[in-house]
């Protein structure tokens, strides 16, 4: 599945912070899905998500040190997060 748009928590939209994305649009399901959700189906089903911007990194399930669920990118030779540079809405 192809994650194309990021959807920020309220008032953090100019974040870095990938805590604070509330919601990733998935191109196959046509609608934004929770960042929870998301991480949960991730646990399931490794490398099934991938970022839509080159060079197309994975989604990982990761857990912040407040036990907070949230995902990111595989990491690369960027210094941001590849799913941090996806349109916001």
């Amino acid at each position: 599945m192809k994650a194309s748009k990021i959807k920020m928590k309220s008032g953090c939209n100019n974040s870095k912070d990938l805590c604070e994305i509330d919601s990733i649009y998935l191109e196959e399901m046509e609608r934004f899905i929770s960042k929870e959700d998301i991480h949960d189906h991730l646990v399931k089903h490794p490398k099934t998500i991938y970022v839509n911007i080159y060079p197309y990194p994975f989604l990982q399930p990761a857990i912040s040190m407040q036990g907070e669920k949230y995902v990111r990118s595989t990491p690369n030779s960027t210094p941001d997060d590849n799913l941090l540079k996806l349109p916001r809405c």
